[in-house]
């Protein structure tokens, strides 16, 4: 009987991918924007229902986030799609490691940052290596405590809110501006969500909790960024951390959330991996990922951190929406060569719409939902025709 994972192992799973410095950062960035919570609430809203939505094609098909994707864009769409999300993963787990480097490192720990760099990795390569269901048991204890710790730090910090600060912190960001900002998070779990979903005992509910997981801890890791931007506009995680005395706790706290995070990623790059090489091992080629990443975080490349959160959007949003449709809306499972290319063309579209419009400064609807827009209305238009032909057959 193969093994699978029960709803609450799904929620643990989940919740602990929202809890990160990269999502603390990003509500740092936002800062203390005026009305910026129904705009950060929207954009996880939206995030998490396109979260549920893909996640639920790779449980209900029992297939890895990119191997579901060949029946819309064909066998060589999924590895080019594939490759991009092994490098994306590669990149976004460097940056998740130089995050949580800097951060303990900014709390006087008598250790370079490079070194921290190769202990976190070391940490995410034997995570990955051991596998999900041997750690499953760690991981829960680990969030216990993670959870706990954050729950003070929540507490400490709302008592140092600073109304003058509030002021002079950072400056105001426009409503499509934080919009974005807050999608682009749940976005860049888009083609990794299926790698765990494929695997659960009841696809519907366990999709559902994982979405949901996800998306509340990460409007809570949000909140404590403003939280910290409130204080004042030179403050970082790390220092907040000093300012609520936290010591100890705190250094736990960075260390445990980035390896929680970077595991996911790590081992969905191994899941990748297997579309564009079949006979590779996934956990070797997660644990090379881990190794790599350690590399290019001791490079710099958290310096480019929001541009990439941004990158990461412009291509899978609009794969994400052609998939989207092409599973619920069309009657035609099997698709053939023009299907693909069409489908190709519409995500092409979809990611160009993209970049263009994200040197708009808060253009309505953001970036994102025009491209998600763009490439579901394009896909939509060959459904109905497919669809018509399946009628008169």
């Amino acid at each position: 009987m193969e093994n699978r994972t029960g709803l609450f192992t799904n929620a643990v799973i989940w919740f602990g991918v929202a809890i990160s410095v990269s999502e603390i950062e990003a509500g740092i960035q936002i800062g203390s924007s005026p009305s910026l919570w129904v705009p950060l609430v929207l954009g996880h809203i939206i995030g998490a229902i396109l979260l549920f939505l893909v996640g639920y094609i790779g449980a209900s098909v029992r297939l890895n986030a990119m191997e579901m994707t060949s029946s819309t864009f064909g066998k060589y769409g999924s590895k080019f799609f594939a490759v991009l999300n092994v490098m994306q993963l590669v990149a976004w787990v460097a940056v998740l490691n130089a995050q949580g480097a800097s951060a303990l490192s900014s709390l006087n720990l008598p250790i370079s940052l490079p070194v921290i760099c190769i202990i976190l990795a070391a940490f995410i390569a034997l995570w990955v290596y051991m596998g999900l269901q041997k750690m499953a048991k760690i991981t829960t204890v680990v969030m216990v405590i993670l959870t706990g710790l954050l729950v003070l730090l929540t507490f400490k910090l709302w008592g140092f809110s600073s109304p003058a600060a509030t002021l002079s912190s950072h400056p105001a960001l426009g409503f499509w501006n934080i919009f974005e900002i807050s999608i682009a998070m749940p976005i860049s779990w888009l083609p990794v969500i299926s790698d765990y979903t494929k695997d659960v005992e009841k696809p519907m509910k366990a999709t559902l909790i994982s979405a949901a997981a996800y998306s509340l801890a990460s409007l809570w890791m949000y909140f404590i960024g403003v939280e910290i931007a409130n204080i004042g506009a030179s403050y970082t995680i790390a220092q907040a951390i000093l300012l609520a005395n936290l010591g100890t706790s705190g250094i736990i706290i960075v260390a445990l959330s980035t390896v929680t995070t970077n595991f996911l990623a790590a081992n969905s790059a191994g899941e990748s991996s297997k579309v564009i090489f079949s006979k590779i091992d996934p956990k070797i080629a997660g644990v090379a990922v881990s190794a790599i990443s350690a590399v290019l975080a001791i490079s710099g490349i958290m310096n480019h951190y929001i541009d990439f959160l941004y990158l990461i959007a412009s291509v899978f949003a609009p794969m994400a929406s052609v998939l989207l449709v092409s599973f619920y809306l069309s009657k035609n499972q099997k698709n053939n060569a023009k299907t693909w290319y069409w489908n190709m063309f519409a995500w092409l579209c979809g990611f160009v719409v993209y970049n263009i419009t994200i040197s708009l400064d808060s253009i309505v609807l953001g970036p994102t939902l025009l491209a998600i827009i763009v490439s579901a209305l394009l896909t939509y238009a060959k459904v109905l025709l497919d669809n018509k032909k399946l009628q008169k057959a």
